[in-house]
């Protein structure tokens, strides 16, 4: 069975967004939710898993992580909504300023 990567957006407690990514999923999240993983969400918990999309192999994962994480808020938000066309526009209104 080949190996699924997954990249994924919490909303913290205080409303901040932390992107991620992994091989397993549910594993991941659950780190997340009881504080296992430290770092970022562990001050920030609960968590919750508002976006999540599997990727073909861990290098596009870690490569959508890191182009979610330098995206705005909006962006993010767009994201969760599934808001190609917002996602799109903001992108565009960003190279124009």
């Amino acid at each position: 069975m080949p190996l699924t990567f997954w990249v994924y957006l919490l909303r913290c407690t205080d409303g901040a967004y932390y992107a991620g990514h992994t091989d397993d999923l549910d594993k991941r999240i659950g780190e997340h939710a009881t504080g296992a993983c430290g770092g970022y969400t562990a001050t920030r918990l609960p968590v919750e898993l508002v976006f999540s999309q599997e990727c073909p192999t861990g290098i596009e994962a870690l490569a959508f992580e890191r182009q979610i994480k330098g995206w705005s808020r909006a962006k993010k938000e767009a994201l969760i909504r599934g808001d190609w066309a917002e996602i799109s526009r903001l992108a565009k209104n960003r190279t124009k300023k």
